[in-house]
């Protein structure tokens, strides 16, 4: 197994920065906006950038917390249930801004059944995706990120990892070969 670090701790801190000062530009001071983090890894990413937008905007930003895991397209494909995440918007999305957030960008599937477990809380004026790492080429259906950390074009053989402070590890994000 091969291993490649795509971001360490400083330039994380320097491309979050980034994707809040491209959030700012679009979104204001957040009073149409709202966050939702995608379980089980997005919502980690999405504290930290809500984190720093207020500390940036002195202001409160809302944050949600979105599991897919009942409304994905191989839920009953797998030979043992998935385990569901805690789903937490505790807010109506009906005609706000929403900025779906997810550490990795693959196939597109995931990104699609939150667009339907979305629905439950109201219909969005517009949706956007931001994702930290977009594994170019290996989209499954039509899904483009508008924020993005880093493209990396990789294979389906490799995997990235992302590891954060918030999940008891020190920052750092990896390209890794399953195969050698």
């Amino acid at each position: 197994m091969q291993k490649r670090l795509l971001f360490n701790s400083k330039l994380l801190q320097i491309t979050i920065s980034r994707l809040c000062q491209h959030l700012i530009e679009n979104h204001g001071d957040f009073s149409d906006s709202v966050i939702l983090g995608m379980q089980p890894r997005g919502i980690y990413l999405a504290e930290r950038i809500r984190k720093r937008l207020e500390e940036m905007l002195t202001t409160k930003i809302k944050l949600g917390y979105l599991d897919t895991t009942f409304h994905r397209d191989d839920f009953r494909r797998r030979e043992s249930p998935k385990t569901p995440n805690q789903t937490k918007v505790p807010f109506i999305i009906e005609d706000k801004k929403v900025i779906l957030i997810d550490d990795v960008l693959f196939t597109g599937r995931s990104v699609r059944a939150a667009l339907d477990a979305m629905t439950m809380f109201g219909r969005p004026a517009k949706v956007e995706l931001l994702v930290l790492i977009d594994r170019m080429y290996t989209r499954h259906i039509p899904v483009e990120a508008n924020y993005v950390g880093r493209r990396v074009n990789t294979m389906t053989s490799q995997r990235v990892l992302v590891e954060l402070e918030e999940q008891g590890k020190k920052d750092n994000i990896w390209l890794i070969n399953e195969t050698e």
